[in-house]
């Protein structure tokens, strides 16, 4: 009911805008532009009334350029709020980025701020080695049986592996003889040399 209401009384006040509107306009132009009484002038006076004519054409040509100027600078005013309403909403084209290097100091200097020192140079909590350590180089045993194949070849190779071997024995024996009585010891007839091998078969 209210709602109808409201609607019935902007539709009369709307239609009363109309009629005032048509009214001050008929004013305007009956001040503007009096009817014209032709009837009896002579050509002089013709004469008269059009130079007045003229004169109030070019005082309303002026009125009516400075209106436009003014509707443009308006129009203008309008458009550039606009724009402004429009950048404050955030539509507006984002411009291009450039890369900047920013360090991780900074990152969070420009966060934490500068009463908070926070450093994050990590080289500083590793431990230092000296250059020299690292360029040592721990002897390595080559015990690639297959570089002494050469070597161990022919009879100058078997008397080597002999003089080896008899020297490993020499050593098991002497080894077996320093322990105490209580531990039983290996017979002396259970350990012989093989003679096509000049090796001990039992002795490691």
């Amino acid at each position: 009911m209210l709602k109808s209401l409201m609607v019935a009384k902007a539709k009369e006040e709307l239609e009363q805008e109309i009629v005032d509107k048509e009214e001050e306009k008929e004013r305007y132009l009956a001040e503007r532009a009096p009817p014209l009484r032709t009837g009896g002038m002579s050509f002089a006076e013709l004469q008269e009334l059009c130079r007045e004519l003229h004169a109030k054409i070019d005082v309303v040509d002026e009125e009516r350029y400075d209106i436009e100027a003014k509707v443009m600078l308006n129009t203008r005013e309008i458009k550039d709020l606009n724009i402004k309403v429009l950048d404050l909403r955030g539509k507006f084209k984002r411009p291009t980025l450039r890369r900047v290097r920013v360090s991780a100091d900074a990152i969070l200097r420009s966060l934490l701020g500068s009463k908070h020192k926070v450093s994050m140079d990590l080289r500083a909590n590793l431990k230092s080695v000296k250059k020299e350590d690292t360029e040592k180089k721990r002897p390595v045993e080559d015990s690639d049986w297959r570089k002494n194949v050469e070597a161990m070849s022919g009879m100058e190779g078997r008397k080597k592996m002999f003089d080896a071997a008899k020297a490993r024995h020499s050593e098991n024996v002497v080894m077996k003889e320093e322990e105490p009585k209580a531990q039983t010891s290996t017979p002396a007839s259970a350990c012989y040399v093989n003679q096509s091998m000049k090796t001990c078969t039992l002795c490691p």
